[in-house]
């Protein structure tokens, strides 16, 4: 279960962070909406992972999958597309994530 609540909670901040920039400073309205209920959402399933998974191992995967995900939606809704460098990063991001979820035995309890 705590694994469900950990996508939830990253699909809900990325829903959130791409809705960030459509909501323009917080003056359109549905967006900023979505906003507020997004962050709302991925605050409260995190912590409940909170309860048996460690603080730093939860937040690195939340904070790695977030920013690719949030890095392909923008690339898809604001066609803003990384560079080399950037999708270089993305990469090494994801090897530590994979590395935490294979081999750390901090990953839950």
């Amino acid at each position: 279960m705590n694994h469900l609540y950990l996508a939830i909670a990253i699909v809900s901040e990325v829903i959130a962070t791409s809705a960030l920039k459509a909501s323009r400073g917080f003056t359109s309205l549905f967006p900023s909406l979505v906003v507020i209920a997004g962050y709302g959402l991925a605050f409260y399933f995190l912590s409940l992972v909170l309860r048996t998974m460690d603080v730093g191992v939860a937040y690195a995967i939340w904070a790695g999958l977030g920013i690719i995900l949030v890095a392909i939606v923008s690339a898809v809704l604001y066609r803003q597309i990384p560079d080399v460098p950037a999708i270089a990063g993305m990469i090494l991001i994801i090897a530590g994530v994979l590395i935490i979820n294979i081999f750390s035995k901090t990953s839950s309890h």
